[in-house]
């Protein structure tokens, strides 16, 4: 919805932005000082500077942490939705894990594109990184530097900035400036790449990192690289987002690079900030046709094609390694749900104009006040024409709220359309995956898969969006079923199933289901239909595992349907249990063997599994 009150985010996310190094807390003179003085034109100035600076404190904060406007988040918006294990397991074992989901069998866990594109953020964030403490420590060679832990979490002195000098030399101004000029080009392709994710490394990078775009722009102000770094990493006033970031910069890089779409995206989401959803969304879709036409993105290949049915059959297979060249790309399916989202905001923004007055619901004033009601007709306030007019404006904008709920239902479906569901997966795929990604922790570089994966028999996946078709697929296991309403009692050995539902995860999936709701309620869909898409959402969400790259995190389109059905009737769509108990995790399968049988029961939880995974990492 619009704006929704939502709790802070536990852990370290709110944190950041208020002890990360790159914050500042400027003092400002108290005005007491200068009474002492004499003089009535002293008194007057210093009266000025007091009523200039009404608050004796300002927070300076990097843009990328900066805590937003909107209620529902309190950094970069979604930028929850990106913590995880992924930002300080090495980029050896996250490579490892990237190449082990993009050779799982269909539906991989992980969507592919996104997990890619956390791979280059981070090599690209700590080369960034590397380049700038050297630059800023006079350190010629990256050896040395890997010495003085200039590289992100090596040590708690590179974190500061602190690293002390090389051996050597001093470096000259231009040598210092043509790595200050290569670090901001690495940062740049980071943010292009996905600045969501990119905001979250840098901001456990070391401080010079965030000085880079202002030095280079210093020597080269029309660098665009460095310009849009530096977009990133200007100090603010915290949370005054809106009101101290102008859309300029961005435009000069839009002009400059007409055929790159990742600036119209940025400049979407500013717009989104300064509750500019019509602009945010014409962006948007610009972003989408340069993508498009521009920047193909990427698509299977014949060969990647054969090597996926090639998993069945054999007892082992050569697993591929893409190329950086023909790794997909995520950001079409960003910009989708980007534009869903400010479509969605579109459409909340006209609901109230929509909605009668208590007045024109009861079809006439008190009667007490029949009086000032005459008066009111004889200056022409209270005349038909105006009520016409009235009733005029409100069919409208209630016409506007479908017309932008079914845009962003567009949008939402052609972003799941990317990701699949098995209803009937083997269960041994499910473990093998686990077990891979669990040597793959312990040093293994290339574990190889299991014989047996590869000798199954053959299973069903569907695409997340013909789900939500007017005909769901006719194969899928009954939901809610029993066992849910039941979770207490222990499960038999007998009713442990060989396959399981399984679907692939991206990080903003969750808040992009119940998005798709909140659309389904405002473009007025009927109940019955409603609820058969509830009772989707619910299966989806309840499989939604990050496990082991990303950790649980909130959803501000959730808190909006939370409260929907806290507000609704009864009688509307009548679910079978609360939304909590519908959502809760889907038990683990591959964890049943390692079970005594005497200790037999539902299995862990994803979430109890991803933390202990991830701890292990």
């Amino acid at each position: 919805m619009a704006k929704k009150k939502s709790k802070q985010a536990p852990g370290g996310e709110g944190q950041n932005a208020t002890l990360d190094d790159g914050s500042r807390t400027h003092t400002q003179p108290s005005s007491t000082a200068s009474t002492n003085g004499g003089g009535q034109k002293k008194n007057s100035k210093t009266s000025k500077d007091a009523s200039s600076t009404s608050s004796s404190q300002t927070l300076i904060i990097c843009r990328n942490k900066l805590m937003t406007l909107t209620l529902d988040s309190r950094h970069w918006r979604y930028i929850s939705s990106f913590h995880g294990p992924w930002l300080q397991m090495p980029t050896e074992i996250l490579e490892t894990i990237a190449n082990i989901n993009y050779n799982t069998p269909r539906p991989r866990p992980i969507d592919p594109a996104v997990l890619f594109d956390l791979l280059k953020i981070r090599r690209l964030v700590d080369e960034a990184t590397n380049l700038a403490v050297r630059a800023a420590s006079d350190i010629a060679s990256p050896v040395l530097t890997n010495v003085h832990g200039g590289l992100p979490g090596a040590s708690s002195m590179s974190a500061l900035g602190m690293t002390g000098s090389g051996h050597g030399a001093k470096l000259s101004r231009e040598r210092k400036f043509r790595m200050r000029e290569q670090a901001s080009q690495k940062l740049g392709r980071a943010y292009r790449l996905d600045e969501i994710a990119c905001s979250v490394a840098t901001m456990q990078g070391a401080s010079p990192i965030e000085e880079i775009g202002a030095l280079v722009l210093q020597r080269n102000p029309q660098d665009p690289d460095a310009k849009y770094v530096h977009f990133f990493h200007e100090k603010i006033p915290s949370r005054q987002l809106a009101e101290s970031t102008s859309l300029q910069p961005l435009t000069d890089i839009i002009s400059e690079r007409p055929n790159e779409g990742e600036a119209l995206r940025t400049r979407a989401i500013v717009k989104t900030f300064k509750e500019d959803y019509e602009g945010a969304a014409h962006d948007l879709t610009l972003a989408l046709s340069v993508c498009r036409i521009h920047q193909q993105p990427h698509r299977p290949s014949e060969e990647e094609m054969q090597l996926q049915e090639s998993h069945r059959g054999k007892r082992w297979r050569q697993e591929v390694t893409p190329a950086e060249k023909d790794q997909p790309s995520s950001l079409e399916n960003q910009l989708l749900f980007l534009r869903a989202t400010a479509y969605l905001s579109l459409a909340c923004q006209h609901i109230d104009a929509g909605i009668p007055t208590p007045q024109e619901q009861n079809g006439h004033a008190d009667t007490n006040n029949s009086d000032e009601n005459l008066a009111a007709e004889v200056n022409g306030r209270g005349s038909p024409d105006e009520d016409s007019n009235s009733l005029q404006k409100q069919a409208e904008a209630r016409k506007l709220v479908k017309t932008y709920a079914k845009r962003a239902l567009r949008d939402l479906l052609a972003f799941m359309s990317q990701f699949e569901y098995a209803p009937n997966l083997p269960t041994s795929i499910a473990r093998d995956f686990n077990d891979r990604v669990n040597l793959s922790a312990h040093g293994a570089r290339n574990p190889r898969p299991s014989e047996t994966t590869y000798s199954l028999e053959p299973h069903t996946t569907y695409s997340l969006s013909d789900l939500f078709a007017a005909v769901p697929p006719s194969d899928l296991p009954s939901y809610p079923s029993k066992e849910l309403t039941k979770s207490n009692e222990q499960t038999q050995p007998s009713d442990i199933p060989s396959t399981c539902e399984w679907s692939t995860y991206h990080p903003l999936l969750t808040d992009a289901l119940h998005s798709l709701l909140l659309c389904h309620c405002l473009a007025q869909t009927s109940a019955k239909e409603l609820q058969r898409h509830t009772y989707m959402v619910a299966r989806l969400v309840r499989l939604s595992d990050g496990y082991p790259i990303f950790q649980a995190s909130r959803s501000p389109a959730r808190s909006d349907w939370v409260e929907v059905l806290r507000c609704g009737d009864d009688s509307w769509v009548q679910l079978s249990a609360s939304w909590e108990t519908l959502c809760t995790p889907a038990p683990l399968p591959f964890y049943y063997d390692n079970l005594p049988k005497a200790k037999l029961h539902a299995g862990p939880s994803r979430k109890e599994a991803a933390a202990a995974a991830a701890a292990m990492i």
